[in-house]
């Protein structure tokens, strides 16, 4: 018979290049839950609770802690061990007092980079698309898979590519950065991941040719990446702390 739905296995060798796990230790690894993120822009919160911050040695014994509610998501209790926590989200442990933001780092990996309490109750969403629905209201689709209604009146305001400050786990839209020459961004993908920078170009390119910005980084030294890589996080200086 075929198989019917999506796969529910992963194996380790076969896992994502974006996790830091040890591939060659045990043959099976933990393949995410749908949900927010894909599975290469995300980690499975089990690997986050053992493998990344060390609070179990087995996956029995971060399945009880996950269970206990011990650990937030973006202010949330998240008690699926499955769960994909992936980039920008912000991981909390109340008991401890840690918070992290998910991000990359300069080789592509996924890490936990510790943050604030303050700023930890931030969460910048991108602007994938928007679209009209039913009430003649406009439906922001963000990056992490979530959605925000605004009023037709302030439609012109939010526009792709731009970024959402949005307060957790309330949801209340604190503050809008525009994607715009002078912008500050993060690189979140490609051969440039991780640098960070001004934009100093926008080029657009027709025929459904895919935009291409330039960046000036910290150094002086400018790169090109693709617009869509490009995830902006302040106007003149970045509104969060980056690694």
């Amino acid at each position: 018979m075929a198989r019917k739905g999506a796969k529910r296995h992963l194996k380790r060798l076969a896992a994502p290049d974006q996790w830091y796990v040890r591939r060659k230790d045990y043959k099976w690894a933990v393949r995410p839950s749908p949900g927010p993120h894909s599975m290469r822009t995300s980690i499975p919160l089990l690997y986050i609770v053992r493998d990344y911050l060390g609070y179990a040695k087995t996956a029995r014994e971060a399945r009880k802690i996950l269970n206990e509610g011990k650990i937030l998501v973006d202010g949330r209790v998240r008690k699926d061990y499955k769960f994909p926590v992936g980039i920008m989200d912000v991981v909390s442990i109340p008991e401890t007092g840690e918070h992290y933001r998910v991000l990359p780092n300069r080789i592509g990996k996924l890490i936990l980079h510790p943050i604030s309490e303050e700023e930890a109750k931030i969460k910048p969403l991108r602007i994938n698309n928007k679209r009209m629905v039913k009430g003649a209201k406009v439906q922001l689709n963000f990056h992490d898979g979530s959605n925000h209604l605004v009023s037709p009146a302030e439609k012109d305001a939010y526009r792709t590519a731009y970024t959402v400050l949005m307060k957790v786990p309330e949801r209340e839209v604190i503050g809008i950065i525009p994607f715009e020459v002078g912008s500050y961004v993060f690189v979140t993908q490609g051969k440039n991941v991780a640098r960070k920078g001004k934009v100093v170009e926008i080029r657009r390119f027709p025929m459904g040719w895919p935009d291409v910005v330039t960046i000036e980084d910290e150094n002086g030294e400018l790169f090109d990446t693709l617009k869509e890589y490009a995830f902006v996080v302040g106007k003149e200086k970045p509104e969060i702390s980056l690694p």
